[in-house]
């Protein structure tokens, strides 16, 4: 089943990305148990420069208090503790211009003997609750074990930064140099948002959480509007946590890619070869990841599918992965594919987590035949 959902490219030669404990920011007196996320070396909180003397920082956070409801007086406490941090501003900007991507250099960084051993433990460890994710939400648990494995090393590497002060940067300092400066500071804006009321409603202690350097956070690396539409409290114990509970971070990725049309069944990819006589490669890939073509189109175009790909009903893209100065690789993409570039959109990442999610399986496999 699994080398059918998670079908591979046979020899593809093998590109991802990433305190002051303040109790007076405590919505209630006494809130509900919060989730302590985990931090190995963490930033110091008194780092980087604060927020507290930005007038426009203070203005966001009343209108935000006031669009949101939220308690003005703790809005400006919380946004006037964080801290600007100048290697966010660093580290969120694009390879230069020219840099060749390298689909092999990329996937060794995630199909190493290390991740496929703790992704076979993990799988090993919540094998029922993965079941039970999979007969909820119609996600196969290797795509789940696969997410986890490339996101966070299955929660050994969750991240270092405050959350708020990340989001804080990339809101009010996103680097201009950046080619999508004002998209992606208008996201930010937003995520940090999402994060302040987050907060708020969970009594969870805004200067407390840390994660990625874009303020993505957990085992699964949930940024905070994917944490209020697809977080999950899959192991019942009253709330949400996806620093500590693996079973909330399973149910969690389940329940996000069923939130973006995950179809049950059906594999992420089939190989694809080229007929030179016919191939029209810049139609092909004018759609970019996005599936386009019906299998006849495709095939007109001079791709030549095989085997089961040439019952596939749904549309299909050609998903081309760069191997630096050597020839690139291709594949066929479904609309499952492209559902995984959901999470992060780039088909490198995408095929990373498939090849991950089938080294685990197969390692998984070899064990339980070793018994």
């Amino acid at each position: 089943m699994i080398s059918r959902l998670l079908r591979s490219l046979p020899l593809v030669t093998a590109f991802l990305i990433a305190s002051t404990h303040l109790s007076t920011l405590a919505v209630d007196k006494k809130p509900a148990k919060k989730a302590r996320p985990k931090a190995t070396q963490p930033l110091r909180a008194d780092t980087g420069v604060p927020y507290a003397s930005r007038a426009e920082v203070m203005a966001l956070a009343d209108d935000l208090a006031s669009r949101r409801s939220l308690d003005p007086d703790w809005v400006r406490r919380a946004l006037a503790s964080a801290r600007k941090q100048p290697v966010i501003t660093r580290l969120v900007l694009p390879p230069p211009v020219g840099t060749a991507k390298n689909w092999a250099a990329y996937r060794s960084r995630f199909i190493d003997p290390v991740r496929i051993q703790a992704g076979s433990a993990f799988w090993q460890a919540h094998q029922d609750t993965l079941a039970r994710a999979e007969a909820q939400y119609g996600v196969p648990a290797a795509v789940v074990v696969g997410i986890i494995g490339v996101e966070t090393l299955y929660g050994r590497q969750t991240g270092n930064f405050r959350v708020i002060d990340a989001l804080a940067t990339l809101a009010f300092d996103f680097p201009q140099a950046h080619p999508r400066a004002a998209a992606r500071q208008a996201f930010f804006r937003d995520e940090l948002e999402q994060f302040l009321s987050l907060c708020h409603r969970s009594g969870m202690d805004p200067l407390e959480p840390r994660g990625s350097y874009a303020g993505a956070m957990g085992l699964p690396q949930f940024m905070p509007s994917s944490w209020v539409r697809y977080a999950t409290d899959f192991d019942g114990d009253g709330k949400i946590d996806l620093w500590n509970s693996p079973a909330d971070a399973i149910g969690s990725v389940a329940a996000y890619f069923q939130g973006f049309n995950w179809i049950t069944g059906m594999p992420t990819h089939y190989p694809v070869r080229f007929d030179d006589s016919r191939l029209n490669l810049d139609t092909l890939l004018a759609p970019d990841i996005l599936p386009s073509f019906s299998v006849d189109r495709f095939q007109s175009l001079g791709a030549v599918l095989d085997g089961p790909a040439l019952s596939h009903t749904g549309p299909l893209a050609l998903i081309e992965l760069q191997n630096g100065a050597a020839p690139p690789s291709y594949v066929a993409g479904t609309e499952n594919f492209y559902a995984l570039t959901r999470y992060n959109w780039s088909s490198y990442y995408a095929m990373a987590v498939i090849d991950l999610a089938q080294a685990v399986t197969e390692a998984r496999e070899a064990a339980l035949r070793g018994r």
